[in-house]
């Protein structure tokens, strides 16, 4: 009962805070919003209902720890753009006293950059780094399951230090016959402790994610669709430089917003294609990611993302290639174990 009390308090004090959030302006720490694992990535980076047997799946919603992941433990390497990494940690576990846990660390680095004076001289150089660790809680009332994130996130430019704190709020409905999973996740809610130098506070990147995931009867795929940004409709943004079209009097006529395409850029489409126990092919499409990266007149396969899961024993390995423009795209590694399965080798 304590654990179900705690969780709807988050749950208030989260509805309390989006009253007073900001709706618009920039936000920092966006690096939060790049997926931690493989199959979150293929599945278009955002997903809030399927992966309930993966143990990285909490990163995306604290709801999808069901408890069929205790004691499983994730690795994630990520070739991001140009020379960015990202290194991620991802660890489950289940305390008779505390329940249903998980622990995150995201680790990304953007490489040495070159440090200048005013004049252009070069003085030496400078590493940028940006990290967050995760404690997650999550505990199942009937078919539904609510949980919770809290994050310490730190960005680090040239030895200034910028801290926040932040939460995740989330659950999930499954149904009771069908592979059927409802999510709704509320992520990034939280302050900027420590701004940089000492500067003015800024907004975290708040996403409300709600979507559904099914795997017909005897069907070999499982279908998602997800929406994110839900706390603002208008998420379209249009480059006052980019020059417009001529009508039949030969006078600009500059792209103006419609209300089709604000609706499609909150939506992200997955497919997963299970074509044995051991074996899965994973495709996503994120149509916000298309219409902002997408180069005209070049085509590319901007938005779109693949990925395979093949099973060995004990591990599974992950891959995904998410293309985010023509000039470059991130692949994802990640390693998934059980190691109850040592645990039990080492006792017998």
């Amino acid at each position: 009962m304590q654990k179900r009390l705690f969780l709807l308090g988050l749950l208030s004090f989260a509805f309390v805070q989006l009253a007073a959030a900001q709706m618009g302006g920039r936000s920092v720490f966006r690096f939060l919003d790049v997926p931690t694992h493989a199959r979150q990535a293929a599945l278009g980076g955002v997903n809030v209902s399927s992966g309930l047997e993966d143990v990285n799946a909490f990163s995306a919603n604290p709801g999808l720890m069901h408890g069929k992941t205790d004691n499983h433990l994730g690795l994630t390497y990520l070739n991001y753009l140009s020379d960015v990494s990202q290194n991620n940690l991802s660890y489950t576990f289940k305390s008779s006293r505390w329940g249903r846990n998980a622990i995150g660390i995201q680790y990304l680095d953007y490489g040495t950059f070159t440090q200048t004076d005013d004049a252009g001289v070069e003085e030496g150089t400078f590493k940028v780094r940006d990290y967050a660790v995760s404690l997650s809680h999550a505990a199942t009332i009937e078919h539904f399951t609510l949980g919770a994130t809290a994050k310490v996130a730190i960005s680090s430019i040239a030895g200034d230090q910028a801290v926040a704190t932040l939460i995740d709020i989330g659950g999930t409905f499954k149904h009771p016959e069908r592979d059927f999973v409802v999510g709704l996740a509320i992520r990034n809610l939280g302050v900027m402790l420590k701004p940089y130098d000492n500067g003015e506070r800024e907004d975290m990147p708040l996403d409300i994610q709600v979507g559904a995931s099914y795997k017909p009867e005897h069907a070999p795929f499982r279908l998602s669709v997800t929406a994110h940004q839900l706390q603002r409709f208008d998420i379209v943004y249009l480059d006052p430089d980019k020059p417009g079209t001529l009508d039949e009097n030969n006078e600009e006529v500059k792209e103006k917003k419609t209300f089709g395409d604000k609706l499609a850029r909150h939506f992200v489409v997955g497919g997963e294609f299970i074509l044995g126990p051991g074996f899965q092919l994973r495709g996503g499409y994120n149509h916000l990611r298309r219409k902002e990266l997408v180069v005209e007149n070049v085509g590319g396969m901007a938005g779109f993302s693949f990925g395979a899961s093949v099973k060995v024993h004990a591990f599974r390995f992950e891959y995904t290639y998410a293309n985010y423009h023509v000039a470059g795209a991130s692949n994802y590694l990640t390693l998934n174990t059980d190691l109850n399965r040592f645990l039990k080798k080492k006792l017998d």
